[in-house]
């Protein structure tokens, strides 16, 4: 008998992957980074655009992998879509909310099922006036370390030319140059098993880095030397900044 979730996920490339060719040019690097489907892991990502899960997805769609989205919990909400994402398994998150609890416990079992969670360490579209990755927030580093499983850090650009952060109106021709990058699982055994404060930042500090890094490569520029903090800067983490 066919799987139901995986019947989904395919009916959903059919429908959308031809939309997504026709409107990017794609320059995708770092495949051979990706663990082979079955192995769980964390797949880090910078975060430009509303469309960059459409971006990522399509990414690891051609690398073999079936992401699984940690995404905020109003999505679910919708209808339709809702139903979607949960039938694919996608990790809702609660933020600020006494269910927090289960975004974390959603995503250790996607992962110790073997499942390629993505996270967005950042949590939101990043404030960075320049797009650069923001400082980043302890998700992805908890399900590491409890896990022990490898975290590649991702990297991409050219999303937010089809969609500004934020944008009501989606550019779709002429095809955006898109590029994405993964980079080589990031070396945590030091603070493997260690979710103390102190470590979790360490580990985000370096997640980040490693994000950063591949998002440099991509641009051929260097990002700021201190990465922006939306808390220091009186910036909101929450809603567009735009209207605050």
């Amino acid at each position: 008998m066919s799987n139901p979730r995986g019947v989904t996920y395919r009916s959903l490339v059919v429908a959308l992957k031809p939309t997504m060719t026709a409107i990017t040019r794609r320059d995708w690097s770092g495949e051979q980074y990706l663990p082979p489907e079955g192995v769980g892991c964390v797949i880090a990502s910078n975060h430009i655009s509303e469309v960059d899960p459409l971006v990522v997805a399509h990414f690891l769609n051609d690398a073999g992998r079936v992401p699984r989205f940690m995404a905020k919990a109003s999505i679910f909400d919708l209808p339709i879509a809702g139903d979607i994402l949960r039938h694919l398994g996608q990790i809702p998150v609660y933020r600020e909310s006494r269910d927090a609890s289960l975004s974390l416990q959603g995503a250790l079992s996607a992962v110790a099922d073997g499942g390629c969670v993505v996270v967005y360490p950042e949590a939101t579209l990043t404030r960075d006036p320049d797009l650069w990755p923001m400082r980043g927030k302890s998700g992805a580093a908890r399900i590491a370390l409890e896990t022990g499983c490898p975290v590649i850090p991702l990297a991409h650009w050219g999303a937010q030319r089809i969609l500004p952060p934020y944008g009501r109106v989606a550019r779709l021709f002429p095809p955006s140059r898109v590029t994405v990058r993964a980079g080589r699982p990031l070396d945590l055994d030091d603070l493997a098993g260690d979710t103390r404060s102190r470590s979790l930042r360490t580990a985000t500090d370096r997640i980040m880095a490693a994000i950063t890094d591949q998002l440099e490569a991509i641009r051929g520029e260097t990002a700021p030397a201190q990465r922006f903090d939306p808390s220091a800067a009186g910036v909101p983490t929450t809603g567009n900044p735009r209207k605050s």
